[in-house]
């Protein structure tokens, strides 16, 4: 098996009768940002669980200490009486014993955390009062707050502003640089095309995996989106069009 921060071997994932990954196997380099791509169902999420070890799986997955995970969607109650800068300190709560408050040395770690993600100057207000792409890059921050090699991004660019999304590029940019192993769930084909070192193209199983120039082919690409995909030309010069309704309100399966 290798060892890469981020090493999967053989993985498979049944609820119940269905399948919903079989035989998946690859690994990620440090310093690798792999864009894992596919339609609704098709077990990104659901990879996510398993690497994450909340759901059963066969095969093996070894990632290089406890990984950093900002979830798919705005799920958080927005009249929750926190500001900012408490969001981020929840994700040091485990490491903190329950009978001794948060310190300086971890509201430092928060509001560092905050500033790579350019959210340093909003630390002190009422999480509710934020807008949908600053609250994603307080949950960033809060998954940041911790040091890890290896982060697991679900469809972090989802539904933000373009400056947000600047500054969540930019983040991921900047821990690629140091070294992190970074799986980033992504429909924007474009997107991940351009910001990505690797695609891991799945639907149910592995497609295809490697750099983009090697896996943005018509047929890799019908393999993975099906009937949502229609390739428009032949060659170098094909267009992959995909059916609006293929890339919204993403759920793998039922538990996801």
């Amino acid at each position: 098996m290798s060892d890469a921060p981020v090493a999967v071997e053989d993985l498979s994932v049944a609820f119940g009768a269905r399948q919903a990954l079989r035989s998946v196997t690859f690994d990620v380099p440090p310093g690798t940002v792999v864009g894992v791509i596919g339609p609704n169902g098709a077990g990104k999420s659901t990879l996510f669980r398993a690497l994450l070890g909340v759901v059963r799986f066969t095969g093996r997955v070894r990632l290089t200490g406890r990984p950093a995970y900002v979830p798919q969607g705005d799920r958080a109650r927005h009249d929750f009486p926190a500001t900012a800068l408490d969001v981020v300190l929840m994700g040091l709560a485990q490491q903190v014993p329950w009978w001794r408050p948060l310190g300086r040395s971890e509201r430092e770690a928060a509001r560092s955390a905050l500033a790579e993600t350019g959210m340093a100057d909003l630390a002190d207000r009422p999480f509710g009062e934020l807008s949908g792409g600053q609250r994603q890059r307080v949950v960033l921050a809060r998954a940041l707050v911790r040091p890890s090699q290896v982060m697991l991004l679900d469809e972090p660019l989802t539904g933000v502003d373009p400056a947000s999304a600047d500054a969540i590029l930019a983040t991921i940019a900047a821990r690629r640089a140091a070294g992190a192993a970074i799986l980033m769930a992504t429909h924007d084909l474009n997107e991940a095309a351009r910001t990505c070192d690797r695609l891991l193209m799945l639907n149910g199983h592995l497609v295809a995996y490697g750099p983009a120039e090697r896996t943005l082919t018509p047929a890799a690409l019908a393999g993975t989106y099906g009937s949502e995909l229609m390739v428009v030309g032949h060659g170098a010069g094909a267009l992959a069009v995909l059916d609006e309704g293929s890339h919204h309100g993403d759920h793998d399966d039922g538990a996801d």
